[in-house]
């Protein structure tokens, strides 16, 4: 099977196997903000694309393609960035750790599994039964623990990593602003005049009123189209992480992937390096910003 220049068919050994997540850090931390890119990992296992029914590309249509290089200037502004190194397709993290679709398995689940939520309902539990263009991903059914592996593998690290993260923060500031970063696709009702940037913050419950129009604001001052709440109001990532009341505050972040790459080949356009220049300019007011409006 060709595969795609930046499509990774194969993991190392078990003993060279990189980790769930790539972390970077500042020289120090000196503001209180943390970024998190959940879905743009592209180290897809070999066992898995040899159980998946679809061509690589295909597998790749879930990815947040390159939005971790997007943020890529969050540690020079004195922030650190956090990147899944697996896709999407394979665990995803803004999921609850056990969404699991019951008609995906060989057997039955566990009566603690939840496999009656929306996401489960339309193929995106935790373990995706189908691709963002709606095909279904496995050739067969998959056993509870391969799942169970995974989640243990690699969505319990990641979320450790976050909530330590987003803890140091906190007892370093008194508070944290994480800026959860995903890109989306291009949306068919939105055809006459699609946002380049979509800000949920659950509607207000998951960030300070005030820290999202600053990031509005910046971005609008760029040029750019930004709604917020509209089509994506924050999975849960931001929901879970998202307590103004005990000084957490989560934005999730949407990009237009048209911005930036051809979503067709899952390809960077030569226009990336603007919008990561733009992006860097967003960091970097963000991070002179007076953010004691969270306290």
């Amino acid at each position: 099977m060709d595969l795609p220049l930046d499509f990774t068919a194969s993991l190392p050994p078990a003993a060279a196997e990189p980790p769930p997540y790539l972390l970077t850090r500042p020289a120090r931390q000196t503001v209180p903000l943390v970024f998190a890119s959940p879905h743009s990992g592209r180290l897809y296992p070999e066992a898995f694309v040899a159980a998946a029914r679809l061509d690589p590309v295909a597998l790749r249509k879930s990815e947040d393609g390159f939005v971790d290089e997007l943020f890529a200037a969050a540690p020079g502004h004195g922030a650190p960035l956090l990147a899944a190194t697996f896709p999407r397709v394979f665990c995803d993290v803004n999921r609850e750790p056990w969404e699991l679709d019951p008609g995906m398995f060989d057997g039955p689940l566990p009566a603690w599994v939840n496999t009656a939520s929306p996401r489960v309902g339309a193929g995106l539990g935790t373990i995706a039964r189908v691709v963002a263009t709606g095909e279904a991903v496995y050739r067969h059914k998959l056993t509870f623990a391969e799942a169970e592996d995974r989640i243990r593998r690699f969505w319990q690290p990641y979320h450790a990593a976050l909530a330590a993260l987003i803890a140091e923060t906190r007892a370093e500031f008194g508070y944290c602003l994480l800026i959860d970063c995903h890109s989306m696709p291009t949306h068919p009702a939105q055809a006459a005049s699609p946002p380049d940037f979509v800000l949920g913050d659950a509607h207000g419950t998951a960030c300070a009123p005030r820290a999202t129009r600053m990031v509005e604001e910046s971005l609008l001052q760029l040029g750019y189209r930004v709604r917020r709440n509209d089509p994506y109001a924050g999975g849960y990532v931001t929901r879970h992480y998202g307590r103004p009341r005990e000084g957490v505050h989560a934005l999730q972040v949407e990009i237009a992937r048209p911005l930036y790459m051809n979503e067709q080949r899952i390809e960077r356009l030569p226009r990336m390096q603007a919008l990561v220049d733009d992006l860097a300019r967003l960091i970097g007011r963000m991070a002179a910003s007076d953010w004691s409006i969270l306290r």
